[in-house]
């Protein structure tokens, strides 16, 4: 059993892992104010095939128990995740997906349970602190640690995981993610606050992140850990080096600018040529040339946007799409609109309710 404590935002965190969940892969309690969540980390044994996506779930629950409440309604169960949580799990799985090593495909699973809220000190930004602490001390295969904070700005004061009534005070609200070397995610609202003040808050909060991963790397040196050997598949050359002679400078006219429909309709069409061309010789590699196609296409998009700063729709790296706006849509509703950004759309419509529903 091993229980620590950092100061964090002028508070205390404690981290305790090796009480509970011992079947888990890896486990620990977060604590933080009177805040507590607990998450344990389970991945499949043995090797599995590559499905073409990391197959990881973060599912984050916040029990009803945790506050001294009891679900409302006909039903006294707790259903499924609000959209709170759903947004909490996404959070947690943004930064921790990116650091498991390639071709690692075991089916794994975060859960994330907050037990006790404080009402105070939010409990969302802990879980990608757990999470990446249980994954250190797992036999899971994880290139972390990583670690989150909440940085607001009250009376133009950075603070660094304000607490409920300090955010309704603070014209900024952001979540960082990161190791210690660069943030990883950035998620939050400001209230017309300056790109410069953005910029000091994310340095503001990296100084934490940075302390909490060198405490996650402490905290692991008192483990054993026994990390499981992940099994690359032998690349086969001889494949690769006929499907590089077929796509040779054919790759970089797929991401020109074009519709997305235009532009997936003409992938598709190519790597079935290419399939066709070696099915008399690979034929059971299909599967295998459509992967290796789709990585050469994604990597000739990245050294685009990253070497010409330019993305596939032709724009710059600053310039924002139009948004379009149609008003008065539905005749018959009191309001609706439709929004389009590029090709993305929604339709909004409000309801006025009657004097019953008052």
């Amino acid at each position: 059993m091993i229980k620590e404590k950092i100061e964090i935002g002028g508070r205390e965190l404690w981290i305790e892992s090796g009480k509970i969940a011992k079947q888990a892969s890896g486990s620990c309690i977060i604590r933080y104010g009177e805040t507590v969540i607990f998450v344990a980390v389970t991945s499949s044994k043995g090797v599995e095939e590559d499905r073409g996506f990391f197959p990881m779930s973060v599912d984050y629950r916040e029990k009803f128990y945790a506050s001294g409440r009891i679900p409302g309604g006909f039903f006294k169960r707790e259903a499924r995740p609000s959209e709170r949580e759903i947004l909490a799990s996404r959070l947690t799985d943004r930064p921790l997906r990116p650091l498991f090593p390639e071709g690692f495909n075991n089916e794994t699973r975060v859960d994330i349970t907050v037990m006790s809220y404080d009402e105070e000190n939010e409990p969302d930004v802990l879980s990608a602190i757990g999470a990446s602490y249980a994954l250190m001390i797992s036999d899971i295969p994880f290139n972390g640690p990583i670690a989150s904070v909440r940085v607001g700005r009250v009376d133009g004061e950075l603070v660094i995981n304000p607490s409920v009534e300090q955010l309704l005070d603070s014209d900024m609200e952001l979540i960082l993610s990161g190791s210690d070397k660069s943030i990883v995610m950035v998620e939050g609202k400001c209230d017309f606050v300056s790109e410069g003040d953005v910029l000091d808050a994310i340095k503001f909060g990296h100084e934490e992140i940075k302390k909490m991963v060198e405490f996650q790397h402490k905290l692991v040196a008192m483990h054993k850990i026994v990390k499981r050997e992940v099994v690359l598949k032998d690349e086969n050359t001889e494949l690769v080096s006929a499907i590089d002679s077929l796509i040779k400078d054919k790759i970089s006219s797929f991401n020109e600018p074009k519709t997305k429909d235009e532009r997936y309709s003409q992938i598709d069409a190519f790597i079935a040529e290419i399939q066709s061309e070696l099915a008399e010789e690979y034929p059971d590699f299909s599967k295998e040339i459509k992967n290796y196609i789709d990585h050469a296409i994604s990597d000739d998009l990245r050294n685009q946007t990253i070497n010409d700063k330019k993305r596939a729709d032709g724009r710059d790296l600053v310039t924002v799409r139009d948004i379009d706006v149609e008003t008065s849509l539905l005749p018959r509703a009191h309001g609706s609109s439709l929004f389009t950004r590029g090709e993305t759309q929604a339709i909004v419509v409000a309801t006025l309710g009657g004097k019953r529903d008052e």
